[in-house]
């Protein structure tokens, strides 16, 4: 039976992304282990080889846990020029939140490793070491926030962002603006039209939505209920709170016990339905 998630691109594309913060935990925790532990054999410190691993581990583990919080924090409250100053607080709280997180989750772990080998931990006075620790985190927060958004930045660049076509400066417009006939793509430097009618399905994807045109993804900066109403209601129809599709692309619906559906188009892609929308795609779509 075939899979509701309609494309191996993104689970590739999750996967490498799963590994990337995999690879780099890995490789930071293993560095900072073996830094300490050399710091502290030139110093003569009085500390056994497993605590600066115990240290370092600790907070490479819960730091890998707050990434899909990060990334999922910056899909929400994505930062952009013209809307800086609104949400650069709300990224100070956010990172206050982590660094508190962070300090008690790797401060539980350490009092278990230590315990297990017969100590006891001491962080030592609690806001004295959050003030420490915050200093540290704020930054690890920065640079998570920066990684996820370059990355974002070079992804639409390579797949090309699509933008609403515009009132022009002089003159009546070429087409409807309220009801766009096609989209400004830009990638990599050069700009081309995709017409409207060959999109055949859209995904929302946080502040952005994605238009699918035979076998690329155009992110669009918008909401999927903005472009639900700017969209022909004849061409597209809304079967999932993430998904519209082509009504021409659409090949079978298939019923679920849930009361849900899956939606079989043209090219064998399959999309998620949800059951307050089924019914309609079916009379809409011809089904009924």
């Amino acid at each position: 039976m075939p899979s509701p998630v309609p494309f191996r691109s993104h689970a590739r594309r999750r996967a490498f992304e799963i590994g990337f913060w995999v690879v780099t935990t890995l490789i930071n925790a293993v560095a900072n282990s073996v830094t300490v532990l050399m710091d502290i054999r030139r110093t003569r410190l009085d500390f056994g080889a497993w605590e600066p691993v115990a240290w370092e581990w600790s907070s490479a583990v819960v730091m890998l846990a707050l990434a899909p919080a990060v990334v999922w924090f910056t899909r929400r409250t994505p930062l952009h020029w013209d809307t800086w100053r609104r949400t650069l607080p709300l990224y100070l709280l956010a990172s206050v939140v982590f660094s508190v997180v962070h300090v008690l989750g790797m401060v539980a772990i350490r009092e278990v490793v230590y315990a297990a080998y017969g100590a006891q931990y001491d962080f030592g006075p609690w806001l004295q070491q959050l003030g420490y620790e915050y200093l540290k985190d704020v930054r690890s927060f920065a640079s998570m926030v920066v990684l996820v958004e370059g990355y974002r930045f070079i992804r639409r660049r390579l797949q090309g962002e699509a933008s609403l076509l515009g009132e022009p400066d002089e003159g009546p417009p070429v087409e409807p603006v309220e009801r766009p006939e096609r989209f400004l793509v830009r990638k990599l430097g050069r700009e081309f039209l995709v017409a409207a009618t060959d999109v055949e399905w859209l995904q929302a994807a946080g502040n952005y939505v994605n238009l699918r045109v035979r076998g690329h993804d155009y992110p669009l900066r918008c909401t999927m209920a903005a472009i639900e109403e700017r969209l022909d209601p004849s061409r597209f129809a809304r079967i999932h709170r993430s998904y519209m599709v082509s009504l021409g692309q659409v090949a079978s619906i298939e019923p679920l016990d849930t009361g849900d559906a899956r939606v079989h188009l043209a090219d064998g892609t399959v999309l998620p339905c949800s059951r307050r929308h089924r019914d309609a795609l079916r009379e809409r779509a011809g089904f009924a």
